[in-house]
């Protein structure tokens, strides 16, 4: 049995990610902080952006994948603290694959991109216009460097609902909703949003077949978040009529976002034999969860 190095392992693409390898691998699972429900023999705190205590967990655990999905994603944080963001999105990343020889994930963005020309296939340029977008592609770039087996996974739009994050675009549309909350979503932002739990059968896959290099994922379409915020309305049976649209300029955001953006998953699907699911899928199975 593999043993694998999950980092970030409790945010929302973590726990989707816990859930789909439990069974097959040894994980330790490892954060800045494991929630009192999770501390057990398989998780532990750890700071990845420590060389000399990310050296101590490699060699205790001797991992054969090492699935990096820590980062600091706050994407305004990073513009206001750019040595944070270069500490947990490049340094971090260094010291993960120092010595590593063995096969490497690493979960990217779109945010390499500028939003102009989206969506994206792999063999487009990347030119980030922020400081998270930024620290991203540096991390990608040095990891093409690297002897070990290195995946790079870059998603749009992650969307889960678990109790251990915020940061889940869906998990605020709905709380919002139920809350009878009027919300304002940006029109003019497109994506194909990715599902954890479909991200994390994509990755399963991956480690399966030993994939390596550079692929993009996404779901079945590209859509603008009002749209997006709309299907979420429907499919949970909430008021529609509490979504608002704006343009992402009258937010007034630290950082600069990408646009016209999204990923074309040509590339993956012909590699692993895959198709991505609808939204509409990937949102009606996340509300039986929640009913079930």
């Amino acid at each position: 049995m593999k043993n694998i190095l999950i980092t970030g392992a409790f945010g929302q693409l973590g726990e989707a990610c816990i859930k789909q390898l439990s069974s097959r691998y040894n994980i330790l699972a490892v954060d800045l902080f494991v929630p009192d429900d999770k501390q057990n023999a398989q998780s532990m705190a750890l700071d990845i952006s420590d060389p000399d205590a990310v050296a101590v967990v490699k060699d205790n655990f001797q991992p054969d994948v090492i699935l990096n999905l820590a980062a600091m994603t706050n994407v305004d944080g990073c513009e206001r603290n750019p040595a944070g963001a270069k500490s947990a999105n490049v340094d971090a990343v260094k010291y993960l694959a120092d010595g590593f020889k063995w096969h490497f994930i690493q979960i990217s963005t779109d945010y390499v991109f500028d939003g102009k020309n989206g969506p994206y296939s792999e063999g487009d340029s990347p030119n980030p216009i922020s400081v998270y977008g930024q620290t991203k592609w540096e991390a990608d770039q040095f990891l093409e460097s690297m002897e070990c087996m290195v995946t790079t996974l870059r998603p749009n739009v992650v969307y889960g609902y678990t109790k251990y994050t915020k940061a889940s675009f869906v998990k605020w549309v709905v709380d919002s909703l139920t809350q009878k909350k009027t919300i304002n979503i940006v029109d003019d932002q497109w994506n194909n949003p990715t599902w954890t739990e479909d991200l994390a059968e994509v990755i399963e896959r991956g480690i399966d077949e030993e994939l390596k290099g550079i692929y993009h994922y996404g779901g079945d379409r590209v859509m603008n978040r009002y749209e997006f915020a709309h299907i979420i309305a429907d499919i949970f049976e909430l008021d529609a009529g509490l979504v608002q649209p704006i343009k992402t300029v009258e937010l007034n955001q630290d950082a600069p976002r990408p646009l016209k953006s999204g990923m074309k998953t040509d590339k993956i699907e012909k590699a692993l034999g895959i198709r991505p699911k609808s939204v509409e899928t990937c949102l009606k199975e996340i509300r039986n969860q929640l009913t079930s």
